[in-house]
């Protein structure tokens, strides 16, 4: 049976999210990427023949947009995480140790964490994503136009070591899919998606 003609499934929306960073202020950010994988592959080639191993996982970067109030200023705030990340304006470049951005210093600037939850109809967080020892890749502070009337919007791209995700239906822990084999074409009762409401995702259940 479909999703939608089922009164207690509730699919999860696009509206329905916080972003927590450095203490921003959740109201000012109008658009999110969530985070993504890839998963990366070795063949081995033997006669005609070609097999594929998985090799590194590598996390793809998140970029996320916000507006530009008067207070709090954004780029003020997005100028002092880069300075306490360790970048120094080159006045004197003959300084015999000059101080230069480093990774920790950014983390610190940052915040250890970023977190992205999406929110069901009651404002509860359904599914949490948290963004480990975070780095600005680049900001964009927008562009002023006489013929615009518009907000300015700041542009972020921000990489990070690695995510997790918790996942919560609101009832308790959320079901996931099954790894069973699927039934015949047309019977999805045998098979594919679970639906005797036992908790088990098929995931080392």
């Amino acid at each position: 049976m479909s999703f939608w003609n089922q009164a207690g499934v509730e699919p999860k929306r696009a509206f329905r999210w916080l972003l927590y960073l450095s203490g921003m202020p959740q109201f000012i950010v109008t658009k999110v990427k969530k985070p993504g994988f890839t998963v990366g592959n070795t063949p081995y080639q033997f006669l005609n023949y070609e097999f594929k191993y998985p090799g590194r996982v590598v996390w793809s970067p998140i970029n996320f947009t916000i507006v530009d109030p008067v207070s709090p200023d954004s780029t003020g705030s997005l100028y002092k995480i880069l300075t306490n990340a360790g970048y120094v304006i080159p006045i004197n470049y003959q300084e015999a140790a000059p101080a230069t951005i480093s990774k920790k210093g950014m983390v610190e600037s940052l915040g250890t964490q970023i977190k992205l939850a999406q929110l069901n109809q009651d404002g509860a967080p359904i599914e949490t994503w948290t963004m480990n020892n975070p780095l600005i890749t680049s900001v964009d502070f927008g562009d002023l136009d006489y013929s615009n009337e518009g907000l300015v919007n700041i542009a972020v791209n921000l990489t990070y070591d690695w995510a997790t995700v918790e996942t919560n239906s609101g009832d308790g822990p959320a079901v996931g899919w099954t790894t069973e084999t699927p039934g015949p074409a047309g019977n999805l009762s045998e098979g594919g998606f679970r639906g005797d409401n036992t908790g088990r995702s098929g995931f080392g259940s």
